[in-house]
């Protein structure tokens, strides 16, 4: 399969999962979280088997795994939606739950470490040629989990009558910089992620195979890292100061990716990405949540679209920036000032600081208009 077609699933993954954070504005409320939760665990079980079966009987391959994409994305739209407030949800000291947000969301990070290295691992040693057997294998994760959902009690949504309306929440001017937060979140995050892996190959002269597995799972392992670190030691340090100290770490690690031209250096400050983007995800949650604590499933929902949005943006201004540095467009004189080996890919990622600087210009609007009496 070509590059191009990969490309076009993961394109159709993320259109599929903002249709779902569309969806969950509306149908959260009525229907209720569990029932909600136990479905997304059946879409991603039925997705990856599809994904392992579908390919052995279906020709052309692609419309196979088209299908299979379209199920498991479901699934995976309706997690990201859900989970966050459920957690948010459980009783507790308001103080205790953006600690908690972090910790679910390194979650996200060693998930993504286990599926890159067990998967390396079990293809070598079942064969490139079994490998259908691997979402077959993975599906038991989610179906344990759909056991799980049905016996653990959830929380219940707010009632759609007692919810904050959405209208009402665009009313309100600290919601546009919520909003703001998570986009710049999201593209913060993948325009360096989705090149970790071109940073480890040259930085440790490995063969690209190996590089594809070291870069991504370097980067989860700080991001999870950066957010266990504030679940653990919450109590000693201040969201906003936290908030403010990583996007300005993203700041520099981008300047070192992009104006320093030692591999080793750009691999570090790769790494060093991973933890700096770690906390804005969850904490823009965290801060939205408490701000409008009756915003329920509709808030997450509309926080969630706005950071997969940011995902797009990212690596699609990257990926816009190097090809026209490359053919001689408009960026060529900052390739050129640039100078290194991937001077074009350095480009890129170099306009795309200004997310992380919107960040940091977010919280402090945060911090400035922040109630004196908000725990956060």
């Amino acid at each position: 399969m070509s590059y191009v077609g990969l490309g076009s699933l993961v394109m159709l993954n993320f259109f599929v999962q903002l249709l779902v954070d569309a969806l969950c504005i509306r149908l959260a409320g009525p229907i209720g979280y569990k029932p909600l939760l136990v479905a997304a665990q059946a879409f991603s079980v039925f997705g990856l088997v599809l994904l392992g079966v579908l390919p052995l009987f279906i020709t052309p391959v692609y419309a196979a795994l088209v299908i299979a994409v379209v199920f498991y994305a479901f699934g995976g739209g309706l997690l990201e939606v859900l989970v966050s407030p459920v957690v948010d949800s459980i009783p507790g000291e308001a103080e205790q739950k953006p600690a908690a947000m972090a910790i679910l969301h390194s979650f996200y990070c060693w998930g993504q470490m286990a599926v890159i290295l067990l998967s390396t691992f079990l293809l070598s040693v079942l064969g490139l040629d079994r490998w259908y057997l691997l979402p077959l294998l993975w599906a038991l994760v989610p179906l344990v989990n759909m056991f799980l959902f049905t016996q653990v009690p959830v929380a219940p949504a707010i009632p759609e009558h007692q919810a904050m309306k959405l209208r009402t929440m665009l009313k309100t001017p600290v919601f546009y910089l919520c909003l703001l937060m998570m986009l710049c979140a999201g593209a913060s995050e993948q325009a360096v992620a989705q090149w970790a892996s071109l940073f480890a190959e040259k930085a440790l002269s490995l063969p690209k195979v190996l590089g594809d597995i070291a870069g991504p799972a370097m980067f989860a392992l700080f991001m999870g890292t950066g957010r266990v670190v504030y679940g653990i030691w919450s109590g000693k340090m201040k969201l906003h100061s936290y908030m403010l100290f990583c996007s300005l770490l993203c700041v520099l690690c981008y300047l070192g990716i992009t104006l320093v031209p030692y591999p080793v250096v750009q691999l570090i400050a790769c790494a060093l990405t991973g933890f700096a983007v770690s906390i804005m995800w969850p904490a823009t949650f965290s801060l939205s949540s408490a701000r409008f604590p009756m915003g329920g499933a509709a808030l997450f929902a509309v926080l969630a679209l706005m950071g997969d949005m940011g995902c797009s943006t990212g690596p699609w201004i990257v990926g816009l920036v190097t090809g026209s540095a490359g053919e001689g467009g408009v960026f060529r004189n900052l390739s050129l000032f640039l100078s290194g080996e991937y001077s074009s890919l350095q480009a890129g990622i170099f306009v795309c600081i200004v997310f992380p600087v919107l960040f940091v210009l977010t919280v402090l609007g945060m911090k400035k208009s922040r109630d004196k009496k908000q725990p956060v």
